[in-house]
C-alpha cells in the first residue's frame, strides 16, 4: 500500500481554472444589486478568493464600498455563479493523467467553496467520480485553514496523518495540512502563488503531472511499517 494512501486536493486554482467564471459571478451580483458602485478590477477580486463564498462577497461589498448585508448579497452572488460556473471553467492541464496515476489511492477533494457547488461543477467536467469524497463550505464544521475537514477525511477512510497528502494552492492549504500534520504539495500555477511559497509547503510543483512522482520519491525515502 502506497504512503501517501489519501491524497487530499484543493479545487479552484488547483484542479480547476475557474477564476473568469467567479469574477463574473462577482460582477453580475454587484450589477444586480448597486449598479451604482465602483467597479471592481479582475485582479482586484482575484485576490479576495479562497476563503469561501461569504468572505469572497464581503471583501467585494467592501472593495466595492457598497452598503449592503453580505446575507443579502451572498445568495445572489452564488445563484449567478451556479448559472456560469462551467461557462469557461476547465480542469488544469495534467489533472486527468494525475489523477489517473493515482488510482491506486483514495482521492477527495476539501475546498472551501460550497459543497453542492464543488459537486456540481467536477459533475459537469466529468471528474466527479474520481474521488471518494467532495467536501465543501457546509460539509464540514469549518473551513481551510482550520483542519477539521481534513481530519474528519483522515478519520473516515481509516487514515494515519502520516500516510496522507493535502495539495492546494494557497497558503490556506499548506497550514489546513500543516495543522493536520500531514505532508502538504503546493501547486505554483494557482491562485495566490507568492503565498503559497511563502507558507512553504513540504513539497512544490509546477504541474500536476509531477505529483505522482512527488509522492512516490518521498515514500521512497520513508519507509512503511
Amino acid at each position: 500500500m502506497p504512503a501517501s494512501r489519501l491524497v487530499v486536493f484543493d479545487l479552484d486554482g488547483t484542479l480547476v481554472d475557474s477564476i473568469r467564471d467567479i469574477v463574473s459571478a462577482v460582477q453580475d451580483a454587484l450589477a444586480q444589486l448597486a449598479p451604482g458602485a465602483r467597479p471592481l478590477e479582475d485582479r482586484e477580486i482575484h485576490g479576495f478568493v479562497g476563503d469561501g463564498a461569504r468572505l469572497l462577497v464581503a471583501r467585494c461589498l467592501a472593495a466595492a464600498r457598497v452598503d449592503r448585508p453580505v446575507d443579502e448579497v451572498l445568495p445572489v452572488y452564488l445563484e449567478a455563479y451556479r448559472r456560469r460556473m462551467l461557462d469557461t471553467t476547465v480542469l488544469y492541464p495534467g489533472a486527468i493523467e494525475a489523477l489517473d496515476a493515482l488510482r491506486d489511492r483514495t482521492l477527495c477533494v476539501l475546498t472551501n467553496k460550497p459543497g453542492d457547488l464543488s459537486r456540481t461543477l467536477l459533475a459537469g467536467l466529468g471528474a466527479s467520480h474520481r474521488f471518494a469524497r467532495i467536501w465543501g463550505g457546509g460539509d464540514v464544521p469549518a473551513i481551510k485553514p482550520d483542519p477539521a475537514g481534513l481530519l474528519r477525511l483522515l478519520a473516515e477512510t481509516g487514515t494515519r496523518p502520516e500516510d496522507a497528502a493535502m495539495v492546494g494552492d494557497s497558503a490556506v492549504d499548506v497550514a489546513a495540512g500543516r495543522a493536520a500534520a500531514v505532508f502538504t504539495v503546493g501547486v505554483t500555477f494557482g491562485l495566490d502563488p507568492e503565498g503559497l511559497v511563502s507558507a512553504r509547503p513540504d513539497a512544490v510543483i509546477g504541474d500536476l503531472r509531477d505529483l505522482p512522482g512527488v509522492l512516490a520519491a518521498r515514500e521512497a525515502l520513508e519507509p512503511r511499517s
